[in-house]
């Protein structure tokens, strides 16, 4: 085995300059609903990008139900914005409070926003671009996800086990992650694989389930993920397997991977730009 070691780390952050909150038009449209009723749909949505936070979705007044909208005395501020009101949504016998914002009276940094509402994510039923459902959270244009067929040989091993060995990845290279290696079911070794309940949600590739690892009495928790269903921009990784880098060693044509922490601020940096 080589002792050479390939270090899978960010390229250096772009020399640009950056603004604190970049507002844009989108083309897709975007549609929100809650307790069966679509609260917003829209073709003229924006999309903000602030620092250190998830891209937000922004729909006109006019696209939004407010028939399904009560305003609330709630109240917030934010420096890069200014004060915003909130309405909590009544649809389908069902409340959600304070779920929707808007700023009237913007500060002149953030004025595109006026006659704009959003909605907490997490605080309605399902989100759509176009007519597919997207979760967690709105897929950002500035990040990029590619899966590659290879022949590299993959190796994983864990606690001096070999737990998997394939020379047939898919390989996810990811904006702002780590390259991830989903391996066919066939060339990971199933007398290690342990069922579990988890299930998380990706905007960019759909619900994942997961399986946990035991080897030498040792349970490694959703050290697994998979996604049996993808939307149909990640169909190559369908059925696949992939394995949390920074808790095995996965050797790579023979070198040790060394997965470096994704440095966000590159993604930040490459977002919140002026052109």
């Amino acid at each position: 085995m080589s002792d050479q070691v390939v270090e899978n780390k960010p390229a250096a952050e772009p020399a640009i300059r950056t603004v604190r909150v970049l507002i844009q038009p989108t083309p897709r449209k975007i549609r929100v609903r809650f307790g069966g009723e679509t609260v917003a749909e829209s073709v003229k949505a924006l999309i903000v990008h602030e620092r250190g936070h998830l891209p937000v979705y922004y729909f006109p007044r006019e696209d939004v139900r407010f028939d399904l909208l009560e305003s609330t005395d709630h109240s917030t501020h934010c420096p890069l914005k200014g004060d915003a009101s909130y309405w909590t949504i009544q649809a389908g016998g069902r409340i959600s409070e304070n779920a929707a914002w808007s700023y009237p009276e913007a500060i002149p940094e953030s004025k595109g926003l006026e006659g704009y509402i959003a909605f907490y994510w997490d605080r309605v039923d399902q989100w759509f671009e176009e007519e597919e459902e997207v979760f967690v959270h709105p897929r950002d244009p500035y990040k990029r996800v590619d899966f590659l067929a290879s022949t590299r040989h993959i190796r994983v091993e864990l606690d001096g086990v070999t737990v998997a060995e394939s020379r047939s990845p898919v390989i996810s290279f990811e904006t702002g992650q780590p390259v991830r290696y989903y391996l066919p079911e066939a060339d990971v070794n199933s007398e290690y694989l342990l069922s579990s309940d988890t299930v998380t949600r990706c905007p960019y590739k759909g619900i994942a389930a997961y399986h946990s690892v035991q080897v030498a009495g040792t349970e490694h928790k959703d050290l697994i993920w998979r996604y049996n269903e993808p939307i149909a921009a990640a169909k190559a990784i369908e059925g696949r397997l992939s394995f949390y880098n920074e808790r095995v060693q996965i050797y790579v044509d023979g070198e040790l991977e060394v997965v470096a922490k994704s440095e966000r601020s590159v993604l930040d940096s490459i977002r919140l730009h002026i052109a």
